[in-house]
This record gives C-alpha cells, sequence and structure tokens, in this order.
C-alpha cells in the first residue's frame, strides 16, 4: 500500500522528536535540584508552563518546550515514576532507555535491519490492530512491503495501549489536526497523558458543593472527571485560568467516580473526556451549571469565565444619576465610577460576593469635570460612592489603583464591610432617634406653654389622661397611643380646618392640682388616674374615673362623639402653672 511520502515524512520527524525527548532529563528541563520538594516541582512547572503555553508564546519551538515541561512534570511530581527514573534513568522502571515494554504491551525498540541492508526499524511489541510502517530510499511502505532493500521502519502498536512515551499512532495525527469531542478534550489527554489530581485544584464534594458553591455568589469553574480521565493539559489549562481570575473565581474539581449519584444528579457526568462547568448567576439570586464546550484554549476559557460572572450591578446614566442612585430600597448602595465601557471584572465579582447586602450600580465617566461627578465631590477615578439607607451619600474611595485581583477583591471587601457597619450604626441611630421622638410627641404632657395649642380655642374637644403616679402615667399613655389612632378620632371639623377634632394630652395631678380643681373641689384626689373630656369653647367637662383599659376608654370617647355623655360646666377656668 502507497503513502503520500509529505505526511508521512512529518509522522517520522514527529516520532523522532518523541524519541529525543525520552532522552531528556526531566530536571534540567524544570530547572530543578533532585533533591528537590514536590512543592517545587509544582511551582517550577507551573512557571514554565505558563511561559511556553502556546496561547502565549507564538515562538518557535515553544509547542515542543511546552510538551517537553508536561512530559517531565508527569515523571517528577509522580514519586513512583520519579523513583524508577532516578534508579534506571526510565519513568516505567525499565532498565535501560531502550529495553522496550515487556510483557507484549505496547513497547518499542531500535535495531538495525539485518541482512546488509542498512536499513533500521523502530517497532512495539503490541498485539493485534497494530501499525508498522518502514522507510526505504524507494519510499514509505506498511510493514511487508516488497521490493526495498535499505531505510527506516515505525511499527505502533494497536491494543497494547500508550507508548512509553506516551502518545501513539492516533495521537499524532490529533495533535496535528485536532479532534475529540468540544474542541480538543479528547486530544489533549492524548497529549499529556494522565497523572494524580494537581494539588493546587481543590476536591469538591457534595457537601462541599452546597455549602461552599451553591448561591454563595461566588463564581467557580468546576472540572468533573474521573481518575481515568484525568490528564496534565487540561488541568494546566485550568488552573492557568483561575491563577488569572484569582479572588474572582474559585477553582474546583468533583470526581464522579467517588459520587456518581451527585454527578448523575447534576447531569455532569463524564463519558469519555472530562467536563467543565461554570457556576453562573444567569436569572437573579439562584446559580447554576452552565457547561464549557469550546477549545481547551486558556483564552477562550479565560472569555467563557469572564462572560459568566456576575451582573447584579445596575448600569446608570450619567444624566439620571440622582434618580437613578438610591432608589429608596433599605439596603444601601455602591456605586462605581470609572472609564471603563463595560462593567468591571472586579466589580461584577463583588456584586455576586455582596448582591444581598448592597444595591450596586456602575457609571462610565468620561470627564471628572463634570458638574454631576463634581457634585459628588470625585476628583480621581476609578472611584466608589455609597449612599446609606437614609439617602446620605459618602465617597469610599477615589483614585483607586488595583495591584492584582485578589488583593483588589480583600481590599474592596473590606471597605464594603466598614461601609456596611456604618450603615447599621446609622440606622440604628435613626431608629432609636424615631422611636424617642414618637415617646415624646406621641402623646404629649399639658403644661401652660401648650395648652392653648392642644386644649385651647382651637381644639373641640381634649381628651385629657390625669395621673398621680408613674405606674399611671403608662397606662394612661399606652391607652391613649393606641386610641389616637383610631378612626373614630380622626374625623375633621368643618370649623377647625386641618386640625384634628380630638386632641389628647398628659397630665402630671400630683404637679398641676389646680387643674383638676377647676372640675371639682375634691380634684379627684382619691383616684390614681382619671380621664377628662374637656371642650374648652363651652367651658364644660365629662370625667371617666372607672378602671381603665383600652375598650372601655373607646367606648367612652365613642359616647361623646355621639351625644350619650352629659357634660358639665366648669367651676372655673383650668389653669396650668
Amino acid at each position: 500500500m502507497k503513502i503520500r511520502r509529505p505526511s508521512l515524512v512529518i509522522l517520522w520527524l514527529l516520532c523522532l522528536s518523541a524519541l529525543e525527548a525520552r532522552s531528556i532529563d526531566p530536571y534540567k528541563v524544570l530547572g530543578v535540584e533532585k533533591n528537590a520538594s514536590q512543592r517545587e516541582i509544582q511551582k517550577a512547572f507551573h512557571k514554565l508552563s505558563l511561559q511556553y503555553h502556546p496561547d502565549k508564546n507564538k515562538n518557535k519551538g515553544a509547542q515542543e518546550k511546552f510538551s517537553e515541561i508536561n512530559n517531565a512534570y508527569e515523571i517528577l511530581s509522580d514519586e513512583e515514576k520519579k523513583k524508577n527514573y532516578d534508579l534506571y534513568g526510565d519513568a516505567k522502571g525499565n532498565p535501560g532507555f531502550d529495553a522496550g515494554n515487556p510483557g507484549g504491551h505496547g513497547g518499542y525498540s531500535y535495531a538495525g535491519n539485518p541482512g546488509g541492508h542498512g536499513g533500521y526499524s523502530y517497532f512495539t511489541n503490541g498485539g493485534p490492530g497494530e501499525t508498522h510502517f518502514s522507510f526505504r530510499p524507494g519510499g514509505w511502505q506498511s510493514a511487508g512491503g516488497q521490493g526495498a532493500s535499505q531505510g527506516f521502519s515505525y511499527h505502533f502498536g494497536g491494543s497494547g495501549g500508550q507508548s512509553p512515551f506516551n502518545f501513539g499512532f492516533d495521537d499524532i495525527f490529533a495533535s496535528m489536526f485536532g479532534g475529540g469531542r468540544f474542541g480538543g478534550f479528547e486530544s489533549a489527554r492524548s497529549q499529556s497523558g494522565s497523572k494524580g489530581p494537581s494539588k493546587s485544584i481543590r476536591s469538591i464534594n457534595s457537601q462541599v458543593f452546597r455549602k461552599e458553591v451553591v448561591n454563595k455568589g461566588m463564581t467557580w469553574l468546576l472540572l468533573f472527571e474521573t481518575p481515568t480521565l484525568m490528564n496534565n493539559h487540561l488541568e494546566s489549562v485550568v488552573e492557568e485560568v483561575g491563577h488569572s481570575f484569582e479572588g474572582v473565581v474559585k477553582v474546583g474539581r468533583v470526581n464522579c467516580e467517588s459520587e456518581p449519584s451527585f454527578c448523575k444528579d447534576l447531569g455532569t457526568y463524564p463519558r469519555k473526556v472530562p467536563r467543565l462547568f461554570v457556576y453562573a448567576y444567569k436569572h437573579g439570586d439562584s446559580g447554576s451549571l452552565v457547561e464549557y464546550k469550546g477549545d481547551l484554549v486558556a483564552k477562550d476559557l479565560r472569555t467563557f469565565c469572564r462572560e459568566n460572572l456576575p451582573r447584579f450591578s445596575k448600569r446608570v446614566d450619567l444624566n439620571h444619576l440622582e434618580f437613578s442612585f438610591g432608589d429608596g430600597d433599605s439596603l444601601p448602595g455602591v456605586m462605581l465610577l470609572s472609564s471603563k465601557k463595560d462593567t468591571p471584572t472586579i466589580w461584577r465579582a463583588l456584586s455576586g460576593l455582596y448582591h444581598k447586602r448592597f444595591n450596586f450600580y456602575d457609571l462610565q465617566v468620561h470627564d471628572v469635570s463634570d458638574p454631576a461627578i463634581r457634585k459628588l465631590g470625585i476628583n480621581a477615578l476609578p472611584a466608589i460612592v455609597g449612599s446609606l439607607s437614609n439617602g446620605e451619600k459618602h465617597i469610599l474611595k477615589a483614585g483607586i489603583s488595583v495591584k492584582d485581583t485578589n488583593t483588589a477583591i480583600n481590599e474592596l471587601s473590606a471597605l464594603l464591610d466598614s461601609f456596611e457597619r456604618q450603615n447599621k450604626k446609622s440606622d440604628s441611630s435613626r431608629a432609636r432617634k424615631a422611636q424617642t421622638e414618637s415617646v415624646n410627641e406621641q402623646i404629649p404632657l399639658l403644661k401652660g406653654a401648650n395648652f392653648d395649642d392642644l386644649c385651647g380655642q382651637s381644639s373641640p374637644l381634649c381628651i385629657i389622661g390625669a395621673f398621680r403616679s408613674s405606674r399611671a402615667r403608662k397606662e394612661l399613655e399606652s391607652i391613649l397611643s393606641v386610641v389616637s389612632k383610631k378612626s373614630f378620632s380622626r374625623k375633621r371639623s368643618s370649623s377647625s380646618g386641618n386640625r384634628d377634632s380630638i386632641s389628647y394630652a398628659l397630665l402630671d395631678a400630683s404637679k398641676q392640682p389646680a387643674f383638676l380643681n377647676a372640675f371639682d373641689k375634691s380634684g379627684y384626689k382619691s383616684n390614681d388616674k382619671v380621664l377628662v373630656a374637656y371642650k374648652h369653647r363651652k367651658g364644660k367637662f365629662a370625667i371617666y374615673a372607672k378602671e381603665l383599659n383600652t375598650e372601655q376608654v373607646e367606648q367612652f370617647i365613642s359616647s361623646v362623639l355621639n351625644g350619650d355623655v352629659t357634660f358639665t360646666k366648669t367651676r372655673q377656668p383650668p389653669k396650668l402653672t
């Protein structure tokens, strides 16, 4: 069977390159000593993989260097492979690079072509389905081809599994032309092989998922996999994206082999390849899992994560700033002013974390000299303005500088926490003040200075609760506070304009004895509390001196209004000192 020369020449070069990679010292590739700790190895790998990642480094040889780095890390991150390499120079424990793979499971060997033809062959000890190519001066042929006297041959194992350098015939073409599900997840697995789970990606089980992920406001990038589907390249990309979004996006992995029912309930169980999801907030306060189906490229995955960050911040118009910002909600408000056309990433992340505690707004500002901006007192961008629940505005920070996303999130979170405490303190102060004013103004104490306003000519009927003890005062105040809000006591009088037809007041009888003496010479001294209905215009009064409670007082006032109570002329005009 004739094979096209250009494709197989490429194949030949790739295979030679892979064989050469086997001879490279993994310690030298990562630039670490042989006694380096796993932390040092991981740190070196992360630094180099970011430096030579194809998405960032377009230089010639970067792709090859990236593969070397991954292969070296695969050996040194696995204690058994590392031990085998240190002892034998081979990660699989074979004593020598050219020893092949014993047992007929897909090893390889290099040997001269016997018979004096000067040819050479590379082959694997594979089983059924293996592929064997030979190169001779006359061209490439499949194994068993006739008519060539010398050259090279490659023999790729079939059912025996992967070769010792962790890629097969299909892997080469996958790496050249792509393929596999979801934009190359399949080929990524072939390229990188598998190892133990990365320690920098947190393991998430069903309990942690419910406690720390679901509806907590944080965006998560979650990798759903099984031990057989783990691979270096995929985890490297996920780690890189997580690092670039540190503080904004958290990264985790779920072992679906350990909790299959959990993954199946979520609809995330991986069959042939790992699956990536972002836990995002698309609608309201409830989050949901959104699957990533793009290419396994860090740039594309970053874009996907950015698109799925929270959107709780409302973009406001500079022309309607006062109307939009602080719209009377009980929550305090915070607004970011920046030159950005779109809501900044950090602000979107904060809006997710604090959306139940603040109303978020953001505004694009072209010029800080704009009158509306100057009115807020802003002289540098970016800036954050806060609005307390009472509408009072404060500049929280102006001229914000960002070192990195994680530091920015932490610093601005502390700023929001402080402003929230300030708002709670303000609310508490307002509540106490309102309560004090309510108590003081609800049922006023009758004095000479306010008598005319409360019970003078302008008041057709004045209900006065007279007390001689602090206990009696509290009882009367409580009763009259309730009764004064009843509808019958809010009837309007045409002669009194907008003033209520009934006014209410308290009287300290122990300090104002002359007042009650005007109604009766005894001054009702035997009563700890009495209720007086007084009509100043007519100089008449009516007394209710029985046991007082809310219901009885309501009935008394209703009877007064209906004319069912007999009024008596006062002995003299009541006086207050």
